[in-house]
């Protein structure tokens, strides 16, 4: 490293820093990568947090442009040196990656490396990701620097805190989907009048045909026909309540893919037909993606529990360098103007926080008889 002690410590500082002031799990894989190239002065950085089926949940990289990432083709496979440090969660430094045994070659696209630092990010003795470093600069024209020790200690103090920084936003991102108190109030009222009631009458009627079974087995049997009936409601109900229970996997599957996956268990969960489209979407910063989900998710709840529709259709459209939302029904609709009865009762005002907090807007267009669209405008980053 070209930076004297005090420089030096001034980076590194500013690089722990920037970790810990991202909470979106993709912010700080973003932050980790571009700080360890930066400090380490390589040419080229990547971080690799491994799924469960032997390759990438997510692959973060920097020093590659957008078109040389989509030149490259899919994310990489666990193979050659990857999977090496990820099985033997070791660190590997290496004067050339390309005469290394398990060098198993690249995409024609992808940039030539040469010398090459990895080492595994660990939580406790789970490796939650690797973290690669490749070509370092060297001031020199001729010749080649390589990595040396201390790049190599360097990297693992920074490999420490961002295992802290990743555990802390994968906690933060968990721990809100269950605590934002207007969702979890909704959610609770929403399970107690769908689910516990039905869930109350089937008790009761299972208990009345229990009584009537020696005496009246007609009537028992009228009353089994309703148990069943109230437990195929019951299902049904708690089918969609899971859809909005369950964490949205955002980081592994974006946002079209996400929003495509709950519009179609919500058709089938219910007797309205619920569509979806997207058009030329682009990544939206990870809180502009959850806050449009999250909209999406109180709207689709509005138009199947409220408006009567039979048909309720979410899109998804390229705007600029944002996006647009539309969630439309051809239900009963209502009075826009009448503010403080609509806006309390389908939850605009928590939707409209939601867009101004991600620097959005959202509109509301119903009339009595004309059904609702709901429209939800983000800037992008």
């Amino acid at each position: 490293m070209s930076h004297g002690p005090r420089s030096g410590l001034a980076a590194v500082s500013s690089a722990l820093l920037a970790m810990s002031r991202h909470l979106e799990v993709r912010d700080v894989l973003k932050t980790i990568v571009a700080s360890a190239r930066e400090l380490l002065d390589a040419q080229y950085a990547a971080l690799g947090v491994p799924d469960d089926h032997g390759g990438f949940a997510q692959f973060v990289v920097d020093g590659v442009s957008d078109d040389q990432w989509k030149a490259i083709g899919p994310l990489p496979r666990q193979h050659g040196i990857l999977a090496a440090m990820l099985r033997d969660a070791t660190t590997q430094r290496l004067a050339d990656v390309r005469r290394d045994p398990r060098f198993e070659g690249w995409p024609s696209a992808h940039p030539d490396l040469a010398d090459f630092l990895g080492l595994p990010i660990r939580d406790g003795d789970e490796v939650i990701g690797a973290l690669f470093l490749a070509n370092k600069r060297c001031p020199k024209p001729e010749g080649t620097c390589g990595f040396t020790e201390d790049d190599e200690e360097l990297l693992g103090i920074l490999a420490q805190h961002a295992a802290i920084a990743l555990t802390n936003a994968r906690l933060y991102e968990r721990s809100r989907e269950l605590t934002i108190a207007e969702e979890r109030s909704r959610l609770a009222h929403e399970l107690h009048d769908a689910v516990s009631q039905k869930l109350f009458s089937l008790r009761l009627t299972a208990q009345a045909a229990a009584r009537l079974i020696d005496r009246d087995p007609s009537r028992a049997k009228g009353e089994l026909q309703q148990v069943a009936a109230l437990a195929a409601e019951a299902a049904d109900e708690l089918r969609a309540a899971v859809v909005e229970l369950r964490p949205a996997a955002l980081d592994e599957d974006g946002l079209v893919a996400t929003l495509r996956t709950q519009t179609q268990v919500l058709d089938r969960a219910h007797s309205a037909r619920v569509t979806f489209t997207a058009h030329g979407v682009r990544a939206l910063p990870a809180a502009q993606e959850e806050a449009v989900l999250r909209v999406a998710q109180e709207a689709l709840h509005n138009a199947l529990r409220h408006s009567g529709g039979d048909h309720v259709d979410v899109s998804l459209d390229r705007r600029g360098a944002g996006a647009v939302l539309r969630v439309s029904d051809d239900g009963d609709g209502f009075d826009p103007r009448a503010v403080r009865r609509a806006g309390r009762h389908l939850g605009l005002v928590s939707m409209r926080d939601r867009a101004s907090g991600v620097g959005g807007r959202l509109t509301v267009e119903s009339a009595p008889g004309k059904g609702t669209t709901i429209e939800m405008e983000v800037p992008g980053g």
